[in-house]
C-alpha cells in the first residue's frame, strides 16, 4: 500500500461521514489533486477499511457537494474536481471559534506530534525520502500563492512522518494539518513569510539528512511553535478587536 494509501484508511468501519471528511481532508493537503481518478470502489473500500456500500454513500455526498464527479463509459470512474478556495474572511472566522486554550493544546499535540516524526526520520529515513522532502521544500519556493504555500508546508511535515515509518504518526500529522494548516497561512502583520518557513523546512532536513535526531526533533519542535503562536497572537488581537 501507497503511502497516501495510508494515510486515508478509516479506523471506523461503517461510518460514512469519516470517509467522507477524510477524502475531503486529502484533497484539501494536496494529496488527492484535481482531475486525479480514484481508484475502482473495491480497491478504495479496502484501502479505507469499510465496506463498499459504506464508500457509496461517501462517494454520494462527495458528488452532492462537488468535490468529486463520476463519468460513465469507458473511461469512467470517479475523479477529483477543484478544491473550493476558502477566502480569507472564512478562515479569519474559523479562527475565532478557537479559544486560546485549544490552541496551546494543539500546540502541545502538534509540537509532540512533529518532533517525534523528526527525530524517527532522522534514525530512519534514506535518500529517497530525503529526495522527497526536498521537493516540498522547492514547491513552497516556487509557490505563488496561499494554497500553493499551505499544501507544500503541509506535505512536508506529514512526509517527515512517513519517512519516520510510523503510520500513526502520519495520521495524526495529516489530521493535525487539515485542522490548522490553512489557518497557519493566514495574513497579519506581514506574516508568513514563506522564505522564512523555507529556511526552517531546510535546517530540519539537513539534521534528518544528518541523522541527528536531537537536533531534528528540537527544529521541528520550534518550527511548529513558532507557527502556533503567531496564530495565537492573532486570536488575541481578535478577541481585543471583539471586545472593543
Amino acid at each position: 500500500m501507497s503511502p497516501t494509501s495510508s494515510l486515508i484508511r478509516v479506523n471506523q468501519e461503517g461510518k460514512t461521514e469519516s470517509v467522507t471528511r477524510r477524502l475531503i481532508e486529502m484533497i484539501d493537503l494536496g494529496l488527492l489533486v484535481e482531475g486525479e481518478q480514484l481508484p475502482s470502489e473495491n480497491s478504495l473500500s479496502t484501502q479505507l477499511g469499510v465496506a463498499t456500500v459504506t464508500l457509496r454513500d461517501a462517494l454520494a455526498a462527495l458528488r452532492e457537494r462537488g468535490v468529486i464527479e463520476t463519468r460513465r463509459g469507458r473511461n469512467g470512474g470517479s475523479f477529483i474536481c477543484a478544491a473550493p478556495v476558502t477566502s480569507e474572511e472564512a478562515l479569519f472566522d474559523q479562527l475565532r471559534e478557537i479559544s486560546t486554550l485549544q490552541l496551546r493544546d494543539l500546540a502541545d499535540e502538534h509540537c509532540a506530534i512533529s518532533g517525534a516524526a523528526a527525530r524517527l526520520a532522522a534514525q530512519r529515513a534514506g535518500p529517497e525520502q530525503h529526495a522527497r522532502l526536498d521537493g516540498f521544500i522547492e514547491a513552497l519556493a516556487n509557490a505563488k500563492e496561499r494554497r500553493e504555500r499551505r499544501r507544500a508546508d503541509a506535505r512536508f511535515h506529514i512526509e517527515i512522518a512517513v519517512a519516520a515509518q510510523s503510520v500513526r504518526l502520519t495520521h495524526s500529522e495529516a489530521r493535525l494539518q487539515a485542522e490548522l494548516g490553512e489557518l497557519l497561512w493566514l495574513p497579519f502583520a506581514g506574516q508568513p513569510d514563506p522564505q522564512a518557513i523555507e529556511r526552517e523546512h531546510r535546517a530540519i532536513l539537513e539534521a534528518i539528512i544528518a541523522n541527528d535526531s536531537n537536533l531534528a526533533g528540537a527544529l521541528a519542535e520550534a518550527h511548529v511553535a513558532r507557527g502556533i503562536r503567531r496564530l495565537s497572537s492573532v486570536r488575541l488581537q481578535q478577541m481585543a478587536q471583539d471586545a472593543g
